[in-house]
């Protein structure tokens, strides 16, 4: 019976992301590029500078900021070490580079999203802020798509409650931490008829703990948390992976050609070629996207709550979400990862980027790993926290304001935390994509048909900037 119904979540997982799909993210992605001018590439500095300076008298929960970091707490998760392992071991390094396509387009598709987030927000009389595709489905499509806006907040609570808020997320941790204190399985208790580490065991209690306590603090203590451990996280990880880079800078030649090769199919023999191609195509946009979320509709919830004035400003801001997570740190990963050749070799999951960084900290191989179990401790437990936020705000929509319902899923969450750990690894992954998957629907949808008002914000707040020389 679980065998059947494991059969069948792959198989659906597979219908969820299957081309139709694929496609649809990257045509939104395409569509908002043209509309908005190539401004992914325009102006990114702009964004970039945007992403470290406040706006001043906003409107809103958190500073824009703060939001950033919420939604990059959310985002920078097992999907820049675990996912591009996955995706590289199952498409080959032609993979990573159908994750840059993703991530080019997902930037303008961000962009979008933070834009629409803020312009149809609401605001109630004590100054809390709740906006996102419901909102920009329901106010901006207007009431008749409502059912559509109800879709994507029972998906985005089930996402989070099910998928990649918790299960996949403290899967990694506990995975990290028992491969590097108790890879052999020395010390076990039994639960229910299963062996399990005690390094699991602990982990599962020590990280439930500490997201409760963030969790319980709400918003303004998730933002708080987030604005200290993200950026902390991300430079310590970028300079980690830098060493192991540096330490192969022989192979990165060789490793740049399987990359573009890969992507295309050129090492395949015969009429292999289109079938290799579309494989990485599909293991390299889905896990891009599982790791960037451009095209979900998750970042938009956090990016709602920003202290802005400015539609437009938000969504550079929030663009920079994408180019931070894959353009960045995924990129970085892959690297490790191919010119170390730790893909090819056997591997899965976390073990593949453990062994590449093993390889590249040749001198102390056992540093490498330790830093690679620290930096996955870190980026999974911020993505709980984050995406408690996002699962809870759908929660609000989708119960109209119901509190006491908000409430009882805080502690359903705080439960599958703990509960994670126990699942296996291949179910939760196909979960995790399912959810996603049936959240993009609904976004996806609402960003096709309110990619006029992006085009329009965007020419209005260009021509302002301009008038007004804004720095």
């Amino acid at each position: 019976m679980l065998e059947k119904i494991d059969n069948f979540i792959t198989w659906f997982d597979g219908v969820v992301w299957g081309l139709p799909l694929i496609i649809l993210v990257l045509l939104v992605g395409i569509l908002m590029t043209a509309r908005t001018g190539l401004l992914q590439v325009r102006h990114l500095p702009r964004a970039l500078r945007y992403m470290v300076k406040n706006e001043e008298g906003g409107t809103g929960e958190v500073s824009s900021f703060g939001a950033l970091c919420t939604a990059l707490s959310a985002t920078i998760g097992t999907g820049n070490i675990v996912g591009v392992a996955t995706a590289i071991v199952a498409g080959g390094p032609g993979a990573l580079f159908w994750m840059w396509i993703a991530a080019f387009f997902g930037m303008a598709t961000k962009y979008a999203e933070g834009l629409l987030a803020i312009k149809f927000r609401t605001v109630d009389s004590n100054g809390h802020v709740l906006g996102g595709p419901f909102y920009y489905i329901e106010n901006g499509m207007g009431k008749r798509w409502k059912w559509l806006a109800k879709a994507f907040a029972f998906f985005g609570a089930a996402a989070g409650l099910m998928g990649i808020g918790t299960f996949v997320q403290i899967n990694g941790i506990s995975d990290a931490v028992h491969n590097y204190f108790d890879k052999n399985d020395k010390w076990t208790l039994s639960l229910l008829g299963t062996d399990y580490s005690w390094t699991i065991v602990i982990t599962a209690i020590a990280v439930t703990l500490c997201a409760g306590l963030v969790i319980i603090g709400g918003l303004k203590r998730i933002a708080s948390v987030s604005e200290i451990v993200v950026p902390f996280m991300a430079i310590f990880y970028v300079l980690a992976t830098l060493i192991v880079v540096i330490a192969n800078a022989k192979a990165i030649p060789g490793a740049l050609a399987e990359v573009f090769e890969g992507a295309f199919g050129l090492r395949a023999v015969g009429g292999g070629a289109l079938g290799a191609m579309l494989v990485a195509m599909q293991k390299g946009i889905a896990r891009g996207i599982f790791s960037n979320e451009s095209g979900l509709g998750s970042a938009p919830i956090a990016a709602a709550a920003a202290k802005t004035h400015e539609p437009a400003r938000q969504g550079l801001v929030s663009m920079t979400g994408t180019f931070v997570d894959t353009i960045i740190i995924c990129t970085m990963t892959g690297l490790c990862i191919i010119t170390t050749g730790s893909w090819n070799i056997g591997l899965k999951g976390a073990a593949v980027t453990q062994n590449a960084f093993e390889s590249g900290f040749s001198f102390a191989p056992s540093l490498g790993s330790f830093i690679l179990m620290l930096s996955l401790v870190f980026f999974a437990f911020t993505t709980i926290i984050g995406w408690n936020y996002y699962a809870e705000r759908c929660m609000e929509y989708l119960t109209n304001g119901n509190m006491k319902a908000v409430k009882a899923y805080r502690w359903l969450y705080i439960l599958a935390v703990f509960a994670g750990p126990f699942m296996a690894i291949e179910i939760v992954w196909n979960i995790s994509d399912i959810f996603n998957g049936m959240m993009a629907f609904p976004n996806l949808i609402a960003l096709i048909a309110l990619s006029g008002i992006v085009a329009a914000e965007t020419r209005k707040y260009f021509i302002k900037v301009k008038e007004q020389n804004l720095r």
